[in-house]
């Protein structure tokens, strides 16, 4: 949830325990670095903090402002800081399993900041490729929100394997494929993470239709821990077959070897689209790119024959012979051609889709950067940002 559009755009910054003079001061620096001038915003981002050392978020700002290594460093204070003032403002057995706060972080204002300062970590973490720490602290922050506010459940598999724990990496995923557990809202216990050993079979049949809405990032990591553990098998097949199906996108990068993403994606999307394969594949595609496992992938047929297109002018039917022959729209990314010729021709047909999916990416951009929807936009947006508002 954006911050400004959500009930801290109402409450203030963790529900007021940030002055706005601070805040103030916060938010024009963030303008200042959306555009490109960090020198600039550091004096209003360290005015911030010492305005009113309660700000975490100013730290997380000015963490991205320093090399990776003093970014570690300031998110680390950050976070000591952070626990200094949720013990102050929840109690001091507020981090403690049965202290009546864990599981239900992000549901009270006063943890937002704290769990932002941890989503900073996994980034600057994964960055330096301390993988060890990544995993300690996506583990901790699905211990205090097994519900995954923040959406951390699509990196710790990746992040697991990227440690060499292929059992826990797997045992995860299949809880959240599962979707079984006793938190009430449909996630698994503490998030997935309290690891057992996995199962050697994938689980229930999905069809087409239920993979699509299927979490791919989630699926990919099945697919590759189980070979990583079993080899080439059923197990491992089948969740290689059903990732190509949730997001082709992202085995058709890794089997056409293209360079591996420089950073994340932070545009708007849609659930298994391209931006989802860029962030995977910003974390993982090096783990898939070994020969070992690249060519497991390369040799599994049916997940290969899921990937291969055919061309989208109806009256053609030509299918790819190798993955990524065929050229996509390039606006939408939707649809693919054999060559200019079937692309010219069907533009008249495949125009109305297009346009309607570059006005949602549109609209979905806006919301994102709390501004009105493009004129003319049919997609109304909502959201809905519960808390538990602390008392009066």
């Amino acid at each position: 949830m954006n911050r400004r559009n959500g009930m801290e755009g109402s409450y203030g910054i963790g529900g007021g325990i940030v002055s706005e003079e601070s805040r103030k001061n916060l938010e024009k620096g963030e303008e200042l670095c959306r555009k490109k001038k960090p020198n600039e915003a550091f004096p209003y981002l360290m005015k911030a903090i010492e305005l009113d050392r309660n700000n975490l978020d100013a730290y997380i700002e000015i963490s991205f402002l320093l090399d990776w290594e003093g970014a570690v460093e300031t998110l680390e204070a950050a976070e000591l800081r952070g626990r200094q003032i949720l013990k102050q403002e929840l109690g001091i057995n507020c981090f403690i399993d049965d202290g009546g706060c864990v599981g239900k972080f992000w549901m009270m204002l006063q943890t937002r900041p704290y769990m932002r300062v941890l989503r900073a970590q996994v980034r600057v973490y994964i960055e330096t490729r301390k993988f060890d720490r990544c995993a300690k602290t996506l583990i901790e922050m699905l211990r205090l929100c097994p519900g995954d506010n923040l959406g951390q459940r699509f990196s710790l598999g990746s992040v697991l394997i990227h440690c060499g724990r292929y059992a826990d990496a797997l045992s995860f995923s299949q809880q959240w494929l599962d979707n079984k557990g006793d938190v009430g809202d449909g996630c698994p216990p503490r998030g997935g993470t309290v690891f057992k050993a996995p199962r050697r079979d994938p689980g229930k049949p999905r069809s087409e239709s239920e993979l699509r809405w299927e979490s791919s990032q989630i699926l990919y990591t099945a697919a590759l821990a189980s070979f990583k553990l079993f080899g080439d098998c059923h197990t491992s097949q089948a969740y290689l077959k059903m990732s190509a199906i949730s997001n082709p996108h992202i085995l058709v990068k890794i089997l056409a070897r293209v360079q591996k993403p420089a950073t994340l994606n932070s545009g708007a999307r849609a659930a298994n689209g391209p931006e989802d394969a860029q962030d995977y594949l910003w974390l993982t595609q090096d783990l898939w790119m070994k020969d070992d496992v690249w060519n497991w992938a390369n040799n599994n047929v049916d997940a290969k024959n899921t990937v291969l297109k055919v061309c989208s002018r109806e009256s053609c039917g030509a299918k790819e012979k190798e993955v990524a022959e065929y050229k996509r729209c390039s606006a939408c990314h939707l649809v693919s051609y054999c060559g200019p010729a079937c692309q010219k021709q069907d533009w008249p047909k495949h125009k109305p889709a297009c346009l309607d999916h570059k006005m949602q990416k549109a609209t979905m951009r806006a919301f994102q950067h709390g501004k009105p929807s493009p004129k003319g936009s049919p997609f109304p947006f909502f959201s809905t940002d519960i808390i538990q508002l602390p008392p009066p």
